[in-house]
């Protein structure tokens, strides 16, 4: 089979940084899937991304597709022939449908057959329309239309490539006609058109002429590319500044969007400035202007940033005066914001706060506050913390949100908090608290530290919790405009990680009765109850734990999310080991005997009812079990315990083999039921491993 390599470089104005990325991956993707549907195979397949161009090469693409054959199938050959022979009208509207005489359809399997070979179509041919649907199925939130054009897409398109080896693919796709000519850099090659070729079948990952030429024309098209020497030069710049660069990864990433050709350089602001909280001024310097900000080895913010510029200019000196006379207001914004808010005390803040509606049915802001507070201070008291620093950082928590500050920079809520409470002279604990509970953020994120932190936290998320399971408004589908899921997960994890011996049961009333009568869903405990217990499949499945796992123990509902983890983990050591698949199915089936008679239960065996040799040694190994395994489950040591539940495959298998388990007499049948019964209750005090797959 010839084949080529293949090129589409579609031009447009600058692309939305935050999504070029997204869009160069979509890009390749669909292309790579429309050439899978169309049966055309390639070696190796990447994308380009910049900010005025998305491409994708392919390489070693097949020039044709293979020819096939198609069997179309029709009704079954009794039905298709009377008894003298002939074609019933089912048989004949079967061949006229696919265009051919009765004598050319194969008769001789169960239904009747056409077989016709279709003819591979060329690449050339298929490519438009791959290329067409890639570009639609975009993942575009909002599409553009310029001039007078009904072509939409996400910014108006300037040129298209479209080359199968050295030739054009013809066709016009968003209004622009494939041609052979890409664009260098818009100012630094003057925009300068260049004839794309040498597109050989060179080794995947090698660079080939496209991307070359580009290259001496200030464009360096792999985004992979471009973001490594981004990163490189910054952390070389900041390194000679004695310092280190604060680097996001998202921030990385819209930089690299922003520029075809970077040119990281070192520019300064006035010192005057760090002593404005530093979080202001970085959030600042890295939402409104794109900076990479540098601190010190103690992560202390240095007066430094670095800019990428998308030129190399002569006089350097002048982009980086340009950008320190940018900078300079937005801190000086910060500064004003952050003297202003200092002039009044952080509690004070406390009285606007009563005026902001949290949601119409709960109050306002402060109510929540209060809420938090009463709280906050009855989780300290089970956890240990200070019952008095719970209930003040509780009473405090919201009140940045009415500062100066927080009205410009929301991302600082808590962090403009914890400064102005020091500024107040509140205790460490307290003003770290404020910071604390909005922890975690995302996914992966740090936890609260202070037992005060870690009491503001969880009160935060389950008053909201609470609060809209007590409204009726829960989440539905991908709907979740209070983040209930993820305050939910947040809220596991605190409990999970930090060891926490809370019941949420327990919390989830204590959050009910802060709200007094305002709550009209008399079920709210129990929803918030389900909602929790539904979380932990998202929180496991991100670790690798199997979906059979997470089900057999939210089989039992344990309270205690602490409780829970200890009896996944257990699990999933249990069913590494061999005993495990064939425990697994004892239990179902014991599981299924015990349904169909629900009076029976756990209780004493009468051994003197006990006649086979196989029963008498499982009735003995399960009251040998529940004598040890009943200290190992009141300190939650499950994996011990499962570990010592495994004895009992060999038992249990012999069981069932010699032993039926319906007698004729009710009152050995009974006994052995009561055993059964006995024997998955040690297992059900873990989990149902009877789900175990």
């Amino acid at each position: 089979m010839t084949t080529q390599p293949f090129l589409v470089e579609l031009g447009c104005e600058e692309l939305p940084p935050k999504s070029l990325k997204t869009l160069a991956d979509h890009f390749l993707a669909g292309i790579e899937n429309g050439l899978k549907q169309a049966g055309l195979n390639y070696t190796h397949a990447r994308h380009f991304a910049a900010p005025r161009r998305l491409a994708v090469s392919i390489q070693g693409l097949e020039t044709r597709q293979p020819d096939r054959t198609l069997n179309v199938d029709g009704p079954p050959v009794k039905a298709a022939f009377d008894a003298n022979g002939n074609p019933t009208q089912a048989a004949l509207g079967f061949a006229k449908k696919n265009g051919v005489d009765i004598s050319e359809v194969d008769r001789s399997g169960e239904k009747l057959r056409y077989s016709k070979s279709i003819a591979g179509a060329d690449a050339v041919t298929l490519l438009p329309g791959i290329v067409q649907a890639a570009l639609d199925a975009l993942p575009i939130a909002k599409r553009m239309r310029w001039a007078a054009s009904k072509v939409e897409f996400v910014r108006p398109t300037q040129w298209l490539v479209m080359l199968l080896g050295n030739s054009v693919v013809p066709c016009t796709i968003l209004g622009q006609t494939a041609g052979n000519e890409s664009r260098g850099h818009r100012f630094m090659a003057n925009n300068e058109t260049f004839t794309v070729k040498n597109l050989g079948n060179f080794p995947a990952g090698l660079e080939h002429g496209y991307e070359t030429t580009l290259e001496t024309l200030y464009v360096m098209p792999d985004f992979a590319k471009r973001r490594a020497a981004i990163l490189g030069k910054v952390q070389e710049l900041a390194a000679k500044e004695g310092g280190k660069a604060v680097i996001p990864e998202a921030l990385l990433d819209e930089v690299t969007a922003l520029v075809e050709y970077p040119v990281p350089l070192v520019c300064s602001f006035e010192e005057r400035f760090l002593h404005v909280p530093q979080e202001a001024l970085i959030s600042t310097m890295q939402d409104n202007q794109k900076y990479f900000c540098l601190v010190d080895g103690n992560g202390k913010l240095l007066p430094r940033f670095i800019t990428v510029a998308n030129v190399k200019s002569p006089n350097p000196e002048f982009i980086i005066a340009g950008n320190e006379k940018v900078v300079r207001p937005r801190l000086t914004d910060a500064e004003f914001f952050f003297k202003q808010d200092k002039k009044v005390k952080l509690e004070s803040r406390n009285e606007r706060l009563k005026t902001v509606v949290f949601q119409a049915q709960l109050g306002t802001v402060y109510e929540k506050a209060e809420r938090i507070s009463e709280l906050a201070a009855f989780i300290a008291a089970q956890i240990g913390g200070d019952i008095k620093l719970a209930q003040r950082a509780g009473l405090l928590s919201k009140c940045d949100l009415a500062s100066e500050m927080v009205g410009e920079f929301p991302e600082l809520q808590g962090i403009a908090g914890y400064h102005y409470a020091l500024h107040d002279g509140e205790g460490e604990e307290v003003a770290l608290a404020l910071n604390e509970q909005y922890l975690p953020k995302f996914a992966g994120d740090s936890l609260p530290t202070t037992k005060a932190g870690l009491s503001v936290a969880l009160a935060d998320k389950l008053d909201t919790l609470v609060g809209i399971f007590g409204i009726n408004q829960p989440p539905t589908g991908s709907k979740d405009p209070f983040a209930l899921r993820r305050a939910a997960i947040g809220l596991l994890r605190i409990i999970i990680e930090q060891q926490l011996p809370l019941d949420l049961t327990v919390l989830a009333q204590q959050a009910v009765n802060a709200y007094g009568t305002k709550l009209a869903n008399t079920n709210t405990v129990t929803d918030v109850f389900e909602f929790l217990l539904g979380r932990y499949r998202a929180m496991y499945e991100e670790q690798g734990v199997g979906v059979d796992v997470i089900q057999s123990v939210q089989a039992l509902k344990p309270a205690k999310p602490l409780d829970f983890s200890r009896r996944v983990l257990a699990v999933q050591a249990f069913r590494a080991l061999p005993e495990a698949a064939a425990l697994a199915a004892a239990n179902k089936r014991v599981a299924n005997i015990l349904a169909k008679d629900e009076s029976v239960t756990t209780g004493t065996v009468d051994n003197t009812l006990l006649g086979d040799a196989a029963e008498v040694a499982l009735a003995q190994q399960v009251a040998n079990l529940q004598s040890e395994l009943a200290p190992l489950f009141a300190t939650g040591d499950y994996t011990t315990a499962l570990a010592k539940l495994a004895s009992l495959r060999d038992t249990v298998d012999r069981f069932f083999t010699e032993v039926m388990v319906n007698a004729e007499d009710a009152a050995v049948r009974r006994n052995r039921l009561t055993l059964l019964a006995n024997l998955r209750a040690l297992f059900l005090a873990i989990a149902d491993i009877s789900q175990l797959q």
